[in-house]
């Protein structure tokens, strides 16, 4: 089934595509309801043409991995020079957490921080988690990244953070995971194309089941030793061979083809999803923070002390 959020008439609804219908559930469960088990009923249905849709679900969490060898190797060289991939990214999947208060949905405007110029797409699919750490279902995800921020934050040591939770975007729907289950390959991945486009070009095209590890391996990594509850997003991370442009800037040499501008759009297409629009724009101006306190701690505990 195709699960979608959508927008009819003053309300927010959900319900099941059908076609260039979709049928509304019966009292307006939230998504994260029917992700949890909850009964539903449909009734008339309405037409596509008459509904706005909205991202599928409001997260809790997002988990985003990096389980793409050939997007690692190239971001690497664009954000910090250097190349290849780290030994340990062969040891487990890692992520990291973003912001689940900034999820945007199809056809949204995606505001950039006005002081961004180094704006990027990164075409991932995320997986829904459903009751006992099972997969619920999977929409396609758009981690946009504001790459100058990255690059400064990221020599902290401590992982992205303002180049990273201004937004994410999901959608258009959720399509259950047993719609796919045809194409799972020899070893359990989804084979599925993707492919991106700015402006109509395509920039990138890579298959999800180059990713080194299944969305099962995935979710059993999110819950050791944690909690992984239904609803929960867990991104696949980039795809490769130019899932976005610091890939390509990274085995350039140079920001081609150049970063984001306002009125962009860029469309996230994967086999079996379907598609994912959105336009960029800039934010408002924010007030620059006063810098850090530089000060000798020694001196200042021994002050303190007399």
């Amino acid at each position: 089934m195709r699960l979608a959020t959508f927008r009819h008439e003053g309300r927010n609804r959900t319900g099941r595509i059908d076609g260039d219908r979709v049928l509304p559930f019966r009292g307006d469960p939230t998504m994260l309801e029917i992700i949890s088990g909850s009964p539903v009923e449909t009734t008339d249905p309405v037409d596509m043409a008459a509904v706005r849709l909205l991202a599928p679900l409001q997260p809790a969490t997002l988990r985003d991995f990096v389980a793409f060898e050939e997007h690692v190797e190239g971001v690497r060289r664009s954000i910090d020079g250097s190349g290849g991939v780290p030994e340990a990214w062969y040891d487990a999947p890692a992520f990291y957490f973003t912001n689940p208060h900034r999820i945007y949905g199809p056809d949204d405007d995606v505001p950039f921080p006005a002081r961004s110029v180094n704006r990027d797409f990164e075409l991932e699919v995320a997986a829904i988690a459903g009751p006992g750490n099972s997969i619920f279902g999977y929409t396609i995800l758009n981690d946009w990244s504001a790459r100058d921020l990255q690059k400064r934050e990221m020599q902290v040591n401590l992982g992205p953070a303002k180049g990273k939770d201004f937004a994410s975007s999901l959608g258009p729907w959720i399509v259950t995971a047993d719609e796919l289950a045809a194409h799972r390959d020899g070893d359990g991945f989804l084979d599925l194309w993707c492919d991106v486009t700015v402006n109509g070009v395509e920039v990138g095209r890579d298959l999800l089941s180059n990713m080194g590890w299944t969305f099962e391996t995935m979710i059993a990594q999110a819950a050791r030793d944690s909690r992984v509850v239904p609803g929960d997003v867990l991104g696949s991370g980039t795809v490769g061979n130019g899932g976005c442009l610091a890939e390509l800037w990274g085995r350039n040499g140079r920001q081609d083809p150049p970063p984001l501008r306002d009125g962009d759009v860029v469309t996230l297409t994967v086999e079996g999803l379907g598609h994912l629009r959105n336009r960029v724009v800039s934010a408002a101006e924010t007030a620059s923070l006063p810098p850090a306190r530089r000060r000798d701690p020694a001196r200042a505990r021994a002050e303190r002390q007399h």
